[in-house]
C-alpha cells in the first residue's frame, strides 16, 4: 500500500514547499498554544514579571512577587508583556513569542541559504529542506512551544550571525557591508537585552574562526567596531536606567549569571563537560540518525571556493564553536544549545541535498529512515507495555483517548518513515522523512500525563479556589509556587517558605526581609493571623511541614504529586 502513494502535486513547486513549511509550523507550533495551562515554574515566571511590570507601570526593573529580579535583562519581559497586552493573559499569550521566535528563525535560516542558492533560481530545495529540519527537532519543538526567552535569544543570535555573514560576503567599505554590519550590531544588542553578555561571546566565537579559517585575519577587527559600538548603544538606555534605579543590577547580573554559572564550582545546573554531547541524538533526533548520510555530502562542499562552500565553512563554525564553548561551561541546561541548530540545519540540508540530487537509495539515507522507524517503534512498544501492564504501578494515562492519540501520532511517525524508504524521488524522501514528527508533535498538547498536569500546572486548582481567597488574607506560599500563586491570584505580596532558591536576592532586600519565613516565624505569623493565613505549596513540602506548623481550619489539594492549601 505504501508503494502506491504518491504526492499528486509536484512537490518541487515554490507553492508546495510554501504550504507544506508553513502547515508544519501552523500545526505544531502555533494552534495547539492555548492548550495547556502554564507550567511552573518557568512559564509562570515570565508570565508574572511582564504581568507586574503592565499592573505597576514600571518597565525598568523586573519584579516578581514584588520582589526585585534580576536574572535577566528586561527585554524578553517586554516582549511577553506585549504579547499580554495584544493577546490578554491566557496562556496562548504568553507562550506566542516563543513559538513566532522559532518561525523567525526558520526565516532566516531560508534566507540564509537561499542567498547562496541565487544562481540557481530552479533549486532552493536545499533551503526549503533546512527550514524543515529545523522546525521538526525535538529540542526546538520542545523549546519552542515553552514560554521561556532562550528562543527569543536564539532568533537575536541567528539575525546577528546571519547579517556577519552576510557583510563577510560584501565588498570591504561598501553601504550594503556597512548595513549588514549595523543590523547585527542590533541584534547582538537586542540579544544582550534578552540574556546578557553571552550576545557578544556567541558571534565573536563564530565569526573570528571563520576569518582565521580564510586567512582574513585583518577583517577581524574591522568587521568588528561598528556592531559592539552599535549593540552598546542599543543597550545603553536601559543599562543606565537600571543603575541609575538599582545600582546592585550589574554586580549581580555579571556576578550570578556569568562567572558563577559559568566558572564557578558551585555552578547552579552544574553537568560533566559531555552533558550536551549525550543529549545531543535526542535534542536534534529524527536528523542526527541522518548524520552519517551529511557527512559525504559536506566533505566534497566544505572544500568548495564558491558560496556554497563558504556558507558551509561558517556554518561549522557557527555550530562547533558555541557547542564547544558550553560544553566547557560548568552550568549547562539543554536550551544553552539552541543557538546551535540554525547551522546544524543548513549543514545537514546542503550534505543531504548532494547526495539526494544523484540518487534516492543512498544507504546511509535509507540507514538514517530505518534507524529513526527503530526509534519510534521502540518508544511505541514501550508506551505499549507501561500503559497497558504498568512498571513498578506505574500508568502514563488514566484516560484511554489519551493513549490512544498517542499511539496513532507513533504509527504515523513510523508509517511516513516506511513511504520515505520507498520513495523513489530524493527530495520527496526528505521532505516525507521530515514531516514524520507532524502528528506527535500535534497531539502532544492533548495528551500530557494526569500526573504531570497536576505536578506542573496549578492553574485549575488555584482558580477552583480563587473566590475563596480575599484581599485581606496572607498567603503563604513556597519557591515553586509563588509564580502560579501571584499570576493566578493578581498578587505580588506573598511570603515565602523554606528553600528561597532564585527569590533569595530579593528576599535580602530589607524591605522585603520579613517575607522570608522559617517553620517557626511562620507559625508566630499564623498564631498573630488566625482567620486570615492561606497557605498554597507543592504537596510534597506541606506534608513535611505537617508536624511543625499549627493545625489548619480547611484543607484541600489536586493530587499528592501536586499542590496542597491550607485555611489556618
Amino acid at each position: 500500500m505504501i508503494r502506491n502513494l504518491k504526492i499528486h502535486k509536484p512537490m518541487n513547486s515554490k507553492i508546495g514547499y510554501i504550504a507544506l513549511l508553513l502547515s508544519f509550523y501552523l500545526l505544531s507550533y502555533i494552534l495547539p498554544l492555548g492548550t495547556l495551562d502554564l507550567t511552573v515554574p518557568d512559564e509562570t515566571r515570565y508570565a508574572e514579571i511582564p504581568r507586574e511590570m503592565i499592573a505597576n507601570w514600571d518597565w525598568v526593573v523586573p519584579h516578581l512577587n514584588g520582589l526585585r529580579y534580576f536574572e535577566k535583562p528586561v527585554l524578553g519581559y517586554w516582549v511577553h508583556a506585549g504579547s499580554l497586552l495584544l493577546f490578554g493573559e491566557n496562556s496562548f499569550a504568553v507562550r506566542f513569542p516563543s513559538a513566532l521566535a522559532v518561525g523567525l528563525s526558520a526565516l532566516l535560516i531560508y534566507i540564509l541559504a537561499r542567498r547562496v542558492l541565487r544562481s540557481k533560481d530552479e533549486d532552493y530545495f536545499p533551503a526549503v529542506l533546512a527550514c524543515l529540519i529545523f522546525l521538526s527537532c525535538f529540542e526546538i519543538f520542545g523549546v519552542g512551544n515553552t514560554a521561556v526567552l532562550d528562543n527569543l535569544f536564539s532568533l537575536f543570535l541567528t539575525a546577528s550571525i546571519a547579517a556577519f555573514y552576510f557583510a563577510v560576503e560584501e565588498k570591504p567599505g561598501s553601504r550594503k557591508q556597512k548595513g549588514f554590519l549595523l543590523l547585527a550590531g542590533l541584534s547582538c544588542g537586542l540579544a544582550f537585552l534578552t540574556k546578557g553578555f553571552l550576545a557578544f561571546v556567541i558571534p565573536w566565537l563564530v565569526l573570528v574562526p571563520y576569518l582565521a579559517w580564510q586567512r582574513r585575519y585583518s577583517d577581524i577587527f574591522r568587521l568588528s567596531w561598528l556592531p559592539f559600538i552599535v549593540a552598546v548603544l542599543v543597550v545603553l538606555p536601559w543599562g543606565v536606567a537600571i543603575h541609575q534605579r538599582e545600582p546592585d543590577f550589574w554586580r549581580f547580573f555579571i556576578w550570578n549569571e556569568h562567572i558563577r554559572r559559568f566558572m564557578a564550582d558551585n555552578a547552579q545546573h552544574k553537568r560533566s563537560f559531555w552533558f550536551f554531547t549525550l543529549a545531543a541524538p535526542a535534542l536534534f533526533f529524527p536528523w542526527s540518525s541522518m548524520i552519517p548520510a551529511t557527512i559525504p555530502g559536506l566533505k566534497a562542499r566544505l572544500s568548495q571556493t564558491g558560496d556554497e562552500g563558504r556558507l558551509l565553512r561558517y556554518c561549522f563554525c557557527w555550530l562547533v564553536m558555541p557547542f564547544l564553548f558550553f560544553s566547557l561551561s560548568k552550568g549547562k541546561i539543554l536550551t544553552y544549545i539552541l543557538p546551535c541548530f540554525p547551522p546544524f540545519a543548513v549543514l545537514v540540508a546542503f550534505g543531504l541535498s548532494h547526495i539526494l540530487d544523484k540518487t534516492s537509495r543512498d544507504r546511509l539515507f535509507q540507514g538514517g529512515i530505518a534507524v529513526s522507524a527503530v526509534l519510534f517503534g521502540l518508544i511505541l512498544v514501550a508506551f505499549l507495555f507501561v500503559q497497558f501492564h504498568g512498571f513498578n504501578g506505574f500508568g502514563v494515562y488514566t484516560q484511554t483517548w489519551k493513549a490512544v492519540m498517542l499511539i496513532n501520532g507513533l504509527v504515523f511517525s513510523l508509517l511516513f518513515c516506511l513511504w520515505a524508504s520507498q520513495s523513489a524521488r530524493g527530495k520527496e524522501k526528505a521532505l516525507i522523512f521530515g514531516m514524520s514528527p507532524l502528528l506527535l508533535f500535534f497531539i502532544i498538547h492533548y495528551t500530557i500525563p494526569d500526573q504531570v498536569i497536576d505536578a506542573k500546572s496549578p492553574g485549575v486548582f488555584l482558580e477552583e479556589h480563587g473566590q475563596e481567597i480575599t484581599d485581606g488574607d496572607i498567603i503563604i506560599s513556597d519557591k515553586n509556587s509563588v509564580s502560579a500563586v501571584c499570576l493566578y491570584f493578581k498578587r505580588s505580596d506573598l511570603y515565602v517558605l523554606g528553600y528561597l532558591g532564585e527569590l533569595e536576592y530579593g528576599l535580602g532586600y530589607r524591605d522585603a526581609l520579613r517575607r522570608s519565613l522559617t517553620l517557626q516565624s511562620a507559625t508566630d505569623l499564623i498564631n498573630r493571623n488566625r482567620g486570615k493565613i492561606v497557605l498554597i505549596a507543592r504537596a510534597e513540602n506541606v506534608s513535611r511541614w505537617w508536624s511543625q506548623l499549627p493545625r489548619p481550619i480547611s484543607q484541600d489539594q489536586n493530587s499528592p504529586f501536586g499542590y496542597a492549601m491550607w485555611k489556618f
